[in-house]
């Protein structure tokens, strides 16, 4: 047997990592500033998250949600606390489709309504529901177009109007930065005017936090730039650290009952241990201060080089966009300089989205590389 060909491939084998550092098959070293699409939020093989996992390990890896597991009770509220989100509830998955897929899901039980609003460029998971709220006709099997979704620019007030008092929606989903669409954002007046007009009409508003959540933007959520409060918010990539783990928080004015969610893998004793092990290295580590003033030093010194026309993006989750196509670069940035970056729907723009305790050093040896590659 052999692999089912969907990805495009580098020529580089990885065998082990630590921090930003990592080891190929070879013996080289390359820096990640990638994160593997964000999803390495403290680092590889943090000490802490190795030794919480390896503990839970040597005592019980895994049962279903038919039993009680008071460490997902320990997630829920280290993440209430860290988040400032205690007024939700947590279901914990495994994905960020996953998460995506059911906070759809509660918003049409909410409703008793189908329809949903996406926005251009937008990406929200590659399953049933959430891959037809995606904008990626490529990625959308017939199956999943059966879904019914009205796709709207970013930032146009009438627009959003006219679309959400003209038919019966269960559901808006917006990311608070584009991550594969190319870190656009909606303004702050119109992720409040999304807010107001879903309360006016009785849409529950998600929050698609899956990347730009667990402080990557210099903030625990994106939204918290905005001051808006979503109804649903879902989450999962820096989640983990790299263990497969996601999860949706629902306002406590939604009613659970049981039967109503479920999985059989989620929420299982080593995703939580992994989980713990984030929210206390964020904590402990500061790394969402860090991931603030990072980003900014990030746009100091991006702002040094000629050829970058624009910085996107918050924090640590970072574009830059050039005037020419960055394929040739960004194999440049792998090859030459063995610095793992990231490519987005914007074919011009180069991604940045490394772990959130990298140092002002790991950004200047980004940009000498960088600099080298240009």
């Amino acid at each position: 047997m052999k692999l089912f060909d969907v990805y495009p491939l580098y020529n580089v084998t990885p065998i082990s990592a630590k921090g930003i550092e990592v080891w190929d098959d070879k013996g080289e070293k390359y820096l990640d500033f990638y994160g593997g699409h964000a999803v390495i939020s403290i680092g590889h093989t943090h000490p802490h998250y190795v030794k919480r996992i390896k503990d839970q390990l040597d005592q019980m890896a895994f049962y279903s949600n038919s039993v009680q597991n008071p460490l997902q009770e320990a997630v829920a509220e280290k993440l209430g606390v860290l988040s400032g989100c205690e007024e939700y509830d947590l279901f914990m998955c495994n994905s960020g489709a996953e998460a995506n897929e059911n906070a759809l899901k509660m918003a049409s039980f909410h409703t008793g309504k189908s329809k949903v609003i996406a926005f251009n460029n937008g990406f929200h998971g590659r399953t049933s529901a959430a891959v037809a709220a995606t904008d990626n006709p490529s990625i959308n099997a017939p199956i999943n177009k059966q879904q019914e979704v009205t796709f709207l620019a970013l930032n146009d007030f009438d627009a959003f109007e006219k679309a959400i008092t003209s038919d019966d929606y269960c559901a808006v989903i917006l990311e608070a930065i584009q991550g594969v669409g190319g870190l656009d954002e909606p303004t702050t007046a119109f992720y409040q005017f999304i807010a107001e007009k879903c309360k006016e009409n009785n849409v529950v508003l998600i929050a698609d936090e899956v990347q730009s959540g667990y402080g990557r933007s210099g903030k625990f959520f994106g939204f918290q730039h905005h001051g808006v409060q979503p109804d649903i918010i879902s989450i999962a990539k820096g989640m983990g650290n790299g263990f497969p783990v996601g999860g949706v928080l629902i306002h406590e004015k939604f009613t659970p009952s049981y039967g109503l969610l479920g999985t059989t893998f989620g929420g299982n004793h080593l995703a939580c241990a992994a989980s713990l092990a984030v929210l206390e290295v964020l904590e402990n580590e500061n790394l969402i201060k860090n991931a603030a003033e990072l980003g900014a030093y990030f746009k100091t010194k991006a702002a040094e080089i000629p050829e970058i026309k624009k910085v996107k993006g918050r924090g640590l989750m970072i574009g830059l966009e050039f005037d020419f196509e960055v394929a040739e670069l960004r194999k440049k940035m792998i090859v030459e300089q063995h610095m793992f970056t990231g490519s987005a729907k914007n074919k011009k723009l180069l991604r940045f989205l490394p772990a959130l305790n990298i140092t002002k050093a790991d950004i200047d040896l980004f940009f000498d590389g960088l600099k080298k590659a240009l």
